[in-house]
This record gives structure tokens, C-alpha cells and sequence, in this order.
């Protein structure tokens, strides 16, 4: 094994949206740091999705195999590259709702109470906004928390055949509201990701040092166990130790929990910061469906730009939250729409004679998605080499009346609609997504103030270790229904400010 002859103030494992976002806020510290990333920079080719055919799946899948609950091998859609999975991600950055801090009552359970609030996350939802360049516009949702500030940029513009489709979906009392997107002003391929806003930034800075094509296997600590050392991470199959004070992990839910639980010794046999039993419990991934409308000919390349909360917290005569709703974008550069079978075989047999991409350009397609809740039996779970993903999805019916609902308004939409935008009035194929879709992962290292019932924190340092802290989606102790990205790099940025009075 060689030990690295360095020894760092912090070393940060990841660079996706919370790795990256911390390394941007500390870079300008002064103090020395180490970034590994396990993956390595992304091709140009492949990072503008307009220009590749989303439909090969397996370009944006690790070259790995996991296993889910019987034992069966699956491809992750997941990406390690510099960026992370923001390099794949759709770019919309909705915050938190008030109430999903607290503790909701759902249709099957209980959404647990946040140990921080929304007013604290509030300055670094806004902080991160700016950071990432977020379009958007305040006012059109009822379910819209308080802003201290404007979004930065104005909101993305609607396509010509989607602003017809709001107008319909309008004129039935509901309230749909520009998607706030992190974009930067390219024209090659405008979404802003962790790598452009995060890490890039960060490596302008002396004192900051990536290393790439790095796979962190496993953290070491004193005899204690309350303190890791040193990092392990296998380089060009060679072992390394990087030394370090603070140790931060942002691999990603799946992979941050695989981590620590391959980090035994003995005075952590069940794996590191683990006393709680929780490590790896309680995933979390968001009940998914696509819902598609068939349209005159279209570019199959225009931004998301749209999104419905009207049934978030429930309807009339379901006092239960559904979901959010939020237009795809073309389906040419929607990664996760290649995902859905379901969708696309109905779809061929509506449009026999038509290839995938024929029937993308056709298309108009819609992410319907509710908050699945936590359980200790959704877990991640190692066995030697083999990584398992053991989950079975929850909160059923909410999500599956959200998807009838949403295909009930489309319908009451296209009556009143231009009869050439929409051909085949009243057939909506829809589908939902496998476990391999893993982008949204959250909730196995959860924080709270116990720690005999979280692993994390407040501060997301681990309760059982005095330098180890976790900054990506597994810190959620819920989901809620929106995509977890901003409040991911808003978390990251709060953390930041902790970790940067700690240096002092």
C-alpha cells in the first residue's frame, strides 16, 4: 500500500452536487484539500445529451453490477465522473416546502420531523440559487415557500407547444408555475452542473487538489474508532492512504452507506458510524412515473420548463399529499425516459412503423412524482464485494391517483386545445421507473439529534466519529416530493459554514 506523503486539512469523497458544492465553499479557506473523485471527467461528446441517443441506456450507467432484494444483478444509472450524477440530472432545483420539514401524515405512514427547519435552510437555498445560476420565477404556486431573495436569472421560456398545453391546464383552476433549471448561458448545452459551478472554481485555488479515477474502498480509524486517519482509495488498482483532519463523504447515498459499512474494525465491527444500527436504512428514491402525450412533430430537444403542485398536499376528498408534477422536457435529452419500457412499447404500438426517435419528436411527456417513505427494510446492504439495494416501494396509492389525476387533466386540457397540436386526444401511455434509476437516492445515513435514531448530527457529522462528516442525500430523514438536488447543495453550503469555523 502506498501512503500518500501529503496530509490534508479535509479530504472530500465526491464531487457530485454535494461534494462539489462544499469543495467551491471551502476552497477560498486557504487550507489544504483533497478532492477524490471516483470516476474522471466526462467527455464533451457525451455530456451534451442533445447530440447522443439517450435511448443507449447503458452510456449512462456504471460499469458495475448491483443486486436488489432477490439477489438479481442490475445496472445502476448512476454516473462517476467529475460532477456526479449532476452531470446526467435534469437541472431542476426546487426547494423544500415548509411544511416537509415537519412531520407529515401520508396515506401508509409518517414523513418524520426535520431536526432543522426551513427558515435555516432558507439563506442556503438562496446562496445556492446564485450559486448555480438558477431561472425561475416567484408567485404562480400556492405550495411556494418564502423567498429572502428573487431567483438570479428570469424563468426559462415554454416552447410554442407547451405554452398551449399551460394555458388548458390553467383554465381548470390549477396553478402551473415556471420550473426553476440551474442553466448557464452556453449554447452547446446550457445545463449547470457541480463540475461547472462546484469544482471547477474550487481547482482555481492553490490549495485544492483533485485526483480522479480514485475508488474509496474504505475509511480507517484510531483504536477508538472515534476519529478516521486515513482514507483508502484504490488508484490504477495500486492501494493508497490519504491523511487527513476532516473526512467528508458525498459518494451518494447507495455508495456513502457502502462505504461505511465496509469500514469494520474492531471497535466497529457492524462498520463505521454504525452504532445506531441505521447505516444503510431507511432509502429512499421517490415513486416515479412518466405520463406521455402524443403531439404534432416537434424538436425533442427543448428545456423543462413547467411544473404542477396543485396536489401536493392532496384534493378534495384525499386529505393526503400526491406529489408534484413537471414536464419533461425533450424527450432526445431526457436520460431517465429511456428508462421507461412501459411507455415506450405502448407507444410503439400507437405509432407502428416509427423509430424511438420518430416517436420522441412526436411526444410530449410529463414526470409525475410522489414522496415514498421511509423504512428500515429499504436498505443498502453489503455482502464481501457485492453491493444489494433492497427495496420495495411504499405509499402506492397517493402516487398512483396523482398519475390517473394528471391523465384526467390532460384529457379536460386537449378538448379545449388546438386539435393539430394534439392527435391522439385521450391516450396517454404511462410507466414507472425501475429500481436502476437511483439519481434520487436518499436517507441511509439520516440525521437528528438522537443518536441511538440517526446517524448524523444536525451538523451532518457523524454522531459515533468526531471528524467525519456526510454531505449528500443521505442525510434526508424524508424526501419529500420534490427532486432533493438544491437542498442537497443547500445542506452542503450550511455544512460548509460549520466545517469553516471548525478550520479556524
Amino acid at each position: 500500500m502506498i501512503i500518500d506523503d501529503a496530509h490534508y486539512d479535509v479530504i472530500i469523497v465526491g464531487t457530485g452536487a454535494g461534494g462539489g458544492t462544499l469543495a467551491r465553499k471551502l476552497a477560498p479557506t486557504g487550507k489544504k484539500i483533497l478532492i477524490l473523485e471516483r470516476g474522471d471527467v466526462m467527455p464533451l461528446e457525451e455530456q451534451n445529451r442533445s447530440n447522443v441517443d439517450i435511448f443507449k441506456k447503458e452510456l449512462y450507467h456504471a460499469p458495475e453490477q448491483w443486486f436488489d432484494i432477490a439477489g438479481e444483478p442490475f445496472a445502476p444509472q448512476t454516473k462517476y465522473a467529475v460532477g456526479g450524477n449532476t452531470k446526467i440530472y435534469g437541472a431542476a432545483l426546487l426547494r423544500m416546502r415548509e411544511r416537509d420539514f415537519e412531520m407529515v401524515t401520508h396515506h401508509e405512514g409518517v414523513s418524520p420531523e426535520w431536526c432543522v427547519k426551513y427558515a435555516d435552510f432558507e439563506p442556503y437555498y438562496t446562496e445556492a440559487e446564485n450559486l448555480y445560476q438558477v431561472h425561475g420565477a416567484v408567485g404562480a404556486d400556492p405550495t411556494e415557500p418564502p423567498h429572502s431573495a428573487d431567483y438570479p436569472y428570469p424563468a426559462v421560456g415554454h416552447d410554442p407547444q407547451i405554452e398551449e398545453v399551460i394555458g388548458a391546464i390553467a383554465a381548470q383552476s390549477l396553478h402551473p408555475a415556471s420550473l426553476p433549471m440551474a442553466l448557464t448561458h452556453q449554447t452547446d448545452d446550457p445545463t449547470n452542473d457541480s463540475e461547472v459551478s462546484g469544482i471547477n472554481p474550487a481547482l482555481q485555488h492553490p490549495n485544492v487538489t483533485l485526483k480522479t479515477s480514485a475508488t474509496v474502498t474504505s475509511l480507517h480509524t484510531n483504536p477508538s474508532g472515534r476519529e478516521v486517519k486515513a482514507v483508502e482509495a484504490e488508484i490504477g488498482g495500486q492501494p493508497y492512504l490519504f491523511l487527513g483532519d476532516i473526512i467528508v463523504l458525498a459518494c451518494g447515498a447507495i455508495n456513502t452507506a457502502a462505504v461505511l459499512l465496509r469500514s469494520c474494525s474492531e471497535a466497529c465491527s457492524q462498520g463505521l458510524a454504525n452504532s445506531s444500527g441505521l447505516v444503510g436504512r431507511n432509502l429512499m428514491k421517490h415513486r416515479l412515473s412518466s405520463v406521455v402525450q402524443l403531439s404534432k412533430p416537434n424538436s425533442g430537444k427543448f428545456q423543462r420548463s413547467v411544473y404542477v403542485n396543485d396536489f401536493y398536499w392532496g384534493e378534495e376528498g384525499f386529505d393526503y399529499p400526491m406529489g408534484h408534477i413537471y414536464n419533461t422536457g425533450g424527450l432526445l435529452q431526457d436520460i431517465i425516459f429511456a428508462e421507461s419500457p412501459p411507455v415506450l412499447s405502448v407507444l410503439a404500438k400507437m405509432m407502428p412503423g416509427f423509430g424511438l426517435q420518430q416517436m420522441a419528436t412526436r411526444s410530449i411527456g410529463w414526470w409525475v412524482q410522489s414522496e415514498d417513505l421511509p423504512s428500515a427494510d429499504n436498505r443498502v446492504r453489503v455482502d464481501s464485494k457485492k453491493l444489494y439495494v433492497e427495496y420495495t416501494p411504499n405509499n402506492t396509492e397517493p402516487h398512483e391517483r396523482l398519475v390517473y389525476r394528471w391523465t384526467e387533466v390532460l384529457k379536460t386540457a386537449e378538448k379545449g386545445m388546438d386539435k393539430s397540436l394534439l392527435q391522439m386526444s385521450g391516450r396517454h401511455p404511462s410507466g414507472e421507473m425501475p429500481l436502476s434509476v437511483v439519481a434520487n437516492a436518499c436517507g441511509t445515513c439520516r440525521f437528528g439529534e438522537d443518536p441511538a435514531t440517526s446517524v448524523l448530527n444536525p451538523d451532518c457529522r457523524a454522531h459515533d466519529v468526531d471528524n467525519l462528516y456526510i454531505v449528500d442525500g443521505s442525510f434526508f430523514p424524508s424526501i419529500s416530493a420534490t427532486s432533493p438536488a438544491l437542498t442537497i447543495m443547500a445542506n452542503a453550503l450550511r455544512v460548509g459554514d460549520r466545517l469553516i469555523e471548525r478550520l479556524k
